[in-house]
């Protein structure tokens, strides 16, 4: 994933851990966030959660993926329950083409006027 992206000039920085990416978002503010729910120190849910409630990086694009399907299901809840806190998250189901990925990091720089 880190490759194709860097392939198309995006500038990627990668977290293993999840523990400190609340505090690197906040210090980094990417124009946008790829988040994996399954990290093993912290629940991706309790990020992403984080991440929206606070008004430093609210209005950070995120595309969240899982290939769990419990947690795909609990994240699609969490962001239909509250539209305008989790606006401009998007869920991608694992697996799923890299083209699709893609397609969406676009999509949602383009609407936060950070296009490539």
């Amino acid at each position: 994933m880190r490759r194709v992206l860097e392939d198309e000039q995006y500038q990627v920085s990668i977290l293993q851990e999840g523990r400190d990416a609340v505090a690197r978002v906040k210090s980094q503010l990417p124009d946008l966030l790829i988040l994996d729910l399954k990290l093993g120190d912290i629940s991706g849910q309790d990020i992403l959660k984080q991440l929206k409630s606070d008004s430093v990086t609210g209005d950070i694009p995120i595309i969240v993926y899982t290939a769990a399907v419990l947690e795909a299901d609990e994240v699609s809840r969490l962001i239909e329950s509250d539209t305008q806190l989790y606006n401009g998250v998007y869920l991608l189901r694992k697996p799923f083409e890299l083209q699709v990925l893609l397609d969406k990091v676009e999509e949602l720089l383009e609407k936060a006027g950070q296009g490539h």
